[in-house]
């Protein structure tokens, strides 16, 4: 079991390495492809009357988006040719309009295996990459590997930790990460304050560690009182004490909205996390 064609997407040149690097020492360890994209978005909005002026406009716009888009190129070749040479990748250039980004992510992603990105509220990104992530999820039906700047990731993370919540999503989740569950030295089902009233009441994570056991997988679960606000920073400390390598949790168990009203484990964790995050919904 492994994953097999790998997608990452670059919107700027900057803070390329290390979602590159993650990228190919997956692809080696699991003799995988990577595609990538190398994006020049054109967020032109005409309004104009005039109709010459806004061909003009248009234009204009789509010439610096291809523009980007080329030295996304540049950048992307670099990445990879300092990964070493028998590296499998391709890389496309391509301008589009911000209009269709998610269609054009969805399309590649939904044949991707796993899509590799960097964190999206990172300093330097931008609406954009939120819009990838989330296409990527939502419509490519992919689960994302989200990389921290500056984190580097083992080919095989030896400690993986399931955030366990009994949600449809963390299962889909858990079930997509099974090529490094069962690559890795120990997984721990961490579950934060299980419900009194919940159908794992007597056995929280026991279901789901008896699952993976039968896969070969070395898991134990750990439960865990909500001691801090939220459950995301019970996660991330948890994860930081025992030196997991890469946690693992569905994506959105409430809307998009209301995670960007209010707040939710999966935004805290995107916008904080610092360590790699396996999502998918």
């Amino acid at each position: 079991m492994a994953y097999k064609s790998l997608l990452t997407v670059a919107t700027t040149p900057t803070g390329l390495d290390t979602v590159i690097a993650a990228a190919a020492g997956i692809a080696r360890r699991m003799d995988a492809h990577v595609d990538a994209l190398a994006l020049g978005i054109d967020d032109i909005q005409v309004g104009y009357a005039n109709l010459s002026a806004a061909a003009m406009v248009i234009t204009a716009s789509l010439e610096e988006a291809d523009k980007e888009a080329r030295a996304n190129e540049s950048a992307l070749g670099a990445a990879f040719a300092a990964q070493g040479p028998g590296l499998r990748y391709a890389v496309e250039p391509m301008a589009v309009p911000s209009g269709m980004l998610g269609d054009v992510i969805a399309t590649h992603a939904q044949y991707a295996d796993l899509v590799i990105l960097p964190r999206p509220y990172d300093k330097g990104r931008s609406a954009a990459d939120v819009a990838i992530t989330e296409a990527a999820l939502f419509q490519g039906m992919a689960p994302v590997l989200i990389v921290p700047a500056g984190q580097l990731m083992p080919q095989d993370p030896r400690h993986v930790l399931i955030a366990w919540n009994e949600s449809r999503e963390s299962l889909i989740a858990t079930r997509r990460a099974m090529p490094f569950l069962r690559r890795a030295d120990k997984v721990s089902i961490v579950v934060v304050d299980p419900p009194a009233h919940s159908p794992e009441r007597s056995d929280p994570g026991g279901l789901l560690c008896q699952m993976l056991v039968r896969h070969g997988v070395r898991a134990e679960v750990t439960v865990l009182a909500k001691t801090l606000p939220r459950v995301s920073e019970v996660l991330a400390r948890h994860a930081r004490d025992t030196g997991a390598d890469l946690m693992v949790m569905g994506a959105y168990g409430h809307s998009r909205l209301r995670e960007a009203i209010l707040g939710g484990a999966t935004r805290s964790m995107l916008e904080g996390a610092a360590l790699p995050v396996f999502l998918a919904h």
